[in-house]
């Protein structure tokens, strides 16, 4: 069977019996077209499901009321805060495509700049950038927004969450319930909010008076794969920890398929606590205690400041900082006496 070949604005013409240029008048409501010929051209473009080519919109109108969001990967972050996008987007008058570099980030020129530069200008009138690792400041033509952006201020607006907090919270509260010897499961070395986590962790133990056993601070890099295998060298060691902090759910998720695989409890033998409050995190066994950032609300935040952006409103170079809170469940409790 052939594919069906795209209508073009000459098809529509042609069924409709009038000229390219009335055509394109209806497309773009133009003056110049009396009523009856107007609904007509409607109904054939109905007819033929004739789409505009966003290109050819574009050089003519300069705008294509797309926004583009970029994400490394389609992981349980990125799918949450493209639901807080995709609310932000209705009743706009934009459409929301999603660009993924699936997974392939280790171009050192930087993923974001290859693929910004492929929808920039012509396809998309704005882009939102999530965790990009790569200065992007001075690119022409487009407004972008970052969400969770690399190590360091970022050069353009950006939307994250309270990541130092968040990781006090979750340290603060295995501190509480009696636990010592805390894991840490960091996060992306490349990423600020790694780092902040660690900070935070490493800053609440110091706090308490507990000093940091750096064997304890072993890589999770935000991958369930490297995450699994650093918890169960932790989880085997003669002295393990009696609670392991990771630096996002997927790897505290991990943790907990590592500790049962292992033949341990949760909690009674380990406690585990999480980052980001993935709706996963509630469904796991046992379901995961975690900070919750507002990963939706992160999304949404970051249309609503781009649409102001292509609207020209003045960019705002203060990064948005949304609150991080603790939710206590299942895999968090007390250590066993003489742990």
């Amino acid at each position: 069977m052939q594919p069906r070949s795209r209508v073009t604005i000459r098809d529509v013409a042609a069924r409709a019996g009038v000229s390219v240029a009335t055509v394109s008048k209806v497309i773009n409501q133009r003056y110049g077209v009396a009523a009856d010929t107007f609904a007509r051209v409607r109904a054939v473009i109905d007819e033929l499901g004739y789409e505009a080519s966003l290109v050819a919109q574009s050089l003519r109108n300069h705008k294509t009321n797309v926004i583009g969001i970029l994400v490394a990967d389609l992981e349980p972050f990125s799918t949450e805060l493209l639901k807080g996008a995709a609310d932000a987007i209705r009743g706009t008058g934009f459409e929301l495509v999603v660009y993924s570099a699936g997974g392939r980030t280790g171009d050192p020129e930087g993923w974001e700049r290859r693929y910004l530069s492929r929808l920039s200008g012509t396809l998309v009138d704005g882009a939102v950038l999530v965790t990009p690792a790569a200065e992007l400041e001075g690119l022409p033509g487009t407004p972008v927004v970052a969400v969770d952006p690399h190590t360091g201020r970022s050069p353009m607006p950006a939307i994250v969450s309270d990541n130092l907090r968040g990781a006090q919270l979750a340290t603060e509260h295995l501190l509480e319930l009696g636990h010592r010897r805390i894991a840490l499961l960091a996060g992306r070395p490349d990423l600020q909010s790694a780092q902040l986590r660690e900070t935070g962790y490493r800053r609440a133990l110091a706090a308490a008076g507990v000093e940091v056993d750096e064997t304890l601070v072993v890589a999770g890099d935000y991958d369930g794969e490297l995450a699994a295998a650093s918890a169960r060298e932790l989880l085997t060691r003669p002295d393990r920890p009696t609670a392991v902090f990771a630096g996002n759910d997927t790897s505290a998720i991990a943790t907990l398929a590592a500790a049962t695989v292992l033949g341990l409890r949760v909690p009674d033998d380990v406690s585990v606590v999480g980052f980001d409050n993935i709706p996963e995190s509630a469904l796991c066994t046992p379901p995961l205690t975690t900070v919750q950032q507002p990963i939706r609300e992160m999304g949404h935040r970051a249309i609503t400041v781009l649409i102001g952006l292509i609207n020209g409103d003045p960019e705002e170079r203060e990064p948005v900082v949304l609150d991080t809170e603790l939710v206590v469940r299942s895999s968090s409790a007390a250590p066993r006496a003489g742990a």
